[in-house]
């Protein structure tokens, strides 16, 4: 199992964002999740799937929007599973706790914890991380071009250009910098390893 847990960063100078994140993990990844996304204590919540790469997505979604210090879990949990998140127990639980708390001690505010004999899923926690410091350094037109991108996959890159108002070589350019195809490439290689690993905490 894979589990995440957020804790929201200086929530006390900000408004409570627990209920938002949740309605648009629950939007974005519903039919992966096991169990509803749910707040754990104060400006925390946790979320659980079977699935690596929704793992995956689940928290670079949530370190990209600015407000989560996020743990990443990766471990076995107790079944029967209870009937809500805060009911299931499991080393996947306790690892994300333990993950986010490195989290919040790290500039990139993410952490992944994995069971002791997971050590090839432990070893993607700096691989991660490294993509994470990729993406920090992308500009507001790097981004822009990169969710178009991911948006409309089937899009040449002279339509991609013409939609953004810059020259197909424009685009390619802001592409090579902002490391879209890298980007791409790092996630699917990542939700590879990390689909392995579920399977042999299935098995």
């Amino acid at each position: 199992m894979f589990v995440i847990t957020s804790d929201q960063v200086d929530s006390q100078h900000h408004s409570d964002r627990v209920d938002n994140a949740i309605r648009q993990i629950e939007d974005g990844f519903g039919p992966a999740l096991v169990g509803r996304p749910e707040r754990t204590a104060g400006d925390e919540f946790q979320v659980a799937t079977r699935a690596g790469d929704a793992a995956l997505e689940i928290a670079l979604l949530l370190v990209r929007a600015g407000d989560w210090s996020v743990g990443m879990g990766i471990g076995g949990v107790r079944h029967p599973l209870g009937a809500s998140v805060r009911a299931m127990t499991g080393t996947a639980f306790v690892n994300a706790r333990d993950a986010v708390t490195a989290a919040k001690k790290r500039p990139a505010r993410f952490a992944l914890v994995a069971d002791r004999g997971l050590h090839a899923a432990q070893a993607l926690d700096p691989l991660i991380r490294l993509l994470l410091a990729v993406r920090d350094r992308r500009t507001a037109e790097g981004w822009e071009l990169f969710d178009l991108t991911e948006a409309e996959q089937g899009l040449t890159q002279s339509q991609i250009a013409k939609r953004l108002g810059i020259s197909p070589q424009a685009a390619s350019q802001r592409a090579l910098i902002a490391g879209v195809k890298l980007d791409r490439e790092a996630r699917e290689a990542l939700s590879d390893a990390l689909r392995t690993e579920g399977e042999r905490i299935e098995a």
